[in-house]
Order: C-alpha cells, then sequence, then structure tokens
C-alpha cells in the first residue's frame, strides 16, 4: 500500500467530499457549461466550493479539474490551457485546504468512445498523461480517476497517472443492466477490481449513477475482488430535471443512515457525488469522527 494511503486511513474510514458540479452551479455556472473554466474566470467561487468541505469536515478534498483533458477541452478551442486550468485547480484546492485536508486532484473521462472509434488509444494515453503530469506538477498530493464507464479508458488513464509516481484511485460509475451493477460497457465490480488491481491502482472504488443505498451491495463486491481500499461516493439519489436543471431530493439524514452498512462492507473512503453538499459532508463527519468508529479496519 502506498505510504500516503496507509497513513489516511490508519484512524478508520476517511471523509472525502461532496459534490461541484452541482454546488457550482449554485453559483452561477450554467447547465452544459464545462466548470473546470472557473479555475480561470471564477477561481474565487471555486474556492468558495473548496472551503466549505473543508470547513464541513472533509480530510480529502478534490480539484475542479474533472473535464480538463485536452480532449474534453478542445470543444472550445481551450485545448492549449491543460496546463494552466490544472494548475490553477490544484492551487486554489491547496489554498482552501491548508494544513487541514489532503489534495487529491480529479481526472474525468474523455468523453469519446475508444470502442466506437471515436479515439485511438495512443491519443486517450497521451492526454491522460499531459493532465496527470499538469497536477503533479502543482502539487497534488494523489490522483483520482473517476466515473468511468469504460474499463478500458480507465486503464490507460491509469496507466498514465502512475508515471507520476503519485498514488492514484480508480472510481467506476455500475448503473447499468438488469440490478443496475455494472458499467455503461457491461464490466462487473469484481472485473473491474481485478483488471484495475493488476494494472497497479493504490485504490478502486465506485461514483456517481445511483444512490447510497445501491452502493452497499457494490461496496461488498469491489471489496471482494481485491484486498485493495475501497473509494464510495454516491449521489443525492437520482435527479429529477425541473427546468433544465437536475434536482436532487435525498436528505443529508437519510443519506447518511446508509453509512454504518458502508462501514461494515468496508468502505475505506467515503464522500458524495452529484447532488451531495457541506451539509452531507457535515452529517457523513458527525458519523465517522464518532470515537466507535476510530479503530475500523481497512
Amino acid at each position: 500500500m502506498h505510504p500516503l494511503i496507509r497513513s489516511v486511513l490508519e484512524s478508520g474510514p476517511v471523509l472525502t467530499d461532496g459534490a461541484w458540479g452541482t454546488e457550482l452551479q449554485k453559483l452561477g455556472l450554467d447547465p452544459g457549461e464545462i466548470a473546470d473554466t472557473w479555475n480561470l474566470t471564477h477561481p474565487e467561487r471555486v474556492e468558495q466550493v473548496a472551503q466549505s468541505y473543508v470547513d464541513a469536515g472533509s480530510r480529502i478534498i478534490l480539484t475542479n479539474t474533472f473535464r480538463a483533458n485536452r480532449i474534453a477541452l478542445a470543444s472550445l478551442g481551450l485545448a492549449a490551457k491543460v496546463s494552466e486550468l490544472n494548475c490553477a485547480g490544484v492551487e486554489i484546492s491547496r489554498k482552501a485546504a491548508g494544513n487541514r485536508a489532503h489534495v487529491f486532484a480529479s481526472i474525468g473521462p474523455s468523453g469519446k468512445f475508444l470502442m466506437a472509434g471515436e479515439i485511438g488509444k495512443d491519443e486517450l494515453r497521451a492526454a491522460f498523461a499531459e493532465q496527470a503530469k499538469a497536477l503533479a506538477l502543482a502539487g497534488a498530493e494523489a490522483l483520482v480517476i473517476e466515473t468511468m464507464a469504460d474499463l478500458a479508458e480507465a486503464n490507460l488513464a491509469l496507466d498514465a497517472a502512475k508515471e507520476t509516481g503519485l498514488p492514484v484511485i480508480v472510481c467506476m460509475v455500475f448503473d447499468t443492466g438488469k440490478h443496475k451493477d455494472r458499467t455503461f460497457t457491461g464490466v462487473t465490480p469484481e472485473q473491474a477490481t481485478r483488471e484495475l488491481t493488476e494494472h497497479g491502482a493504490d485504490v478502486v472504488g465506485a461514483n456517481c449513477g445511483q444512490d447510497i443505498e445501491s452502493f452497499v451491495g457494490v461496496c461488498k463486491r469491489l471489496k471482494a475482488g481485491t484486498k485493495l481500499p475501497v473509494w464510495i461516493k454516491p449521489n443525492a439519489g437520482l435527479p429529477e430535471l425541473v427546468g433544465d436543471r437536475a434536482v436532487y431530493n435525498t436528505t443529508p439524514e437519510a443519506f447518511v443512515d446508509h453509512v454504518p452498512a458502508l462501514i461494515v462492507a468496508r468502505a475505506n473512503f467515503i464522500g458524495g457525488c452529484c447532488g451531495t453538499d457541506p451539509r452531507f459532508i457535515r452529517a457523513l463527519a458527525k458519523l465517522l469522527h464518532a470515537p466507535r468508529h476510530s479503530t475500523t479496519a481497512p
């Protein structure tokens, strides 16, 4: 296990942060707008989100860099801004974190499908390598490859990220199939963890796609496929479209009700994805920082 990962897990399950996109939308981000551009145009608002999670009790916060790869940015004519956007994202989160939280940098999918021939492996890997290098040089402590639906893409991102020497967390989205337990490309939790472990991931996990209740079973199956720590970040329920915005109706109290089951399922890192906010993190902090969980084994 990477020394940093071992260190942060010494006292039991670790509280990460909540959603960034839905929080930035509350501050004026338009639906469909790439949030990462705000690292340069509205850094104070991005810092407000990061600071709110640190203040709520997050021990790890991410960065506003989910779509900051050259493939996603090319649609805006911003491919040349990869380094600048990623460096700014890390700097903003580091400023908010201070010495109170670790900063793990976010790397999201490219938006192109390998299996459909929309992009080649070499181009995709190069884009992830470029982003990972920029995040590492800016001072990120670890890299979180998240919201991946295609295991082949996740493995390319993992291979590129490992070149930085930083610990790498890889999270898939399991929201497809009869039982909503497969990725968009049909991969099960067991298959994902086995392959990601073989490729050198330091932590494996799942985020987005479903509500927290569904993640309990996914967590058990992730643990069944690996000895690595597991990272879990569920949505605040499934969204309802109100006008042009997705609304999440799960309350922090209802969300936290399922956390003891996640702990029993041996989740090592717990936070929230779409629709969660600092209220959820405060509720999670109250539970996870209670003495009875301080000796939970990773």
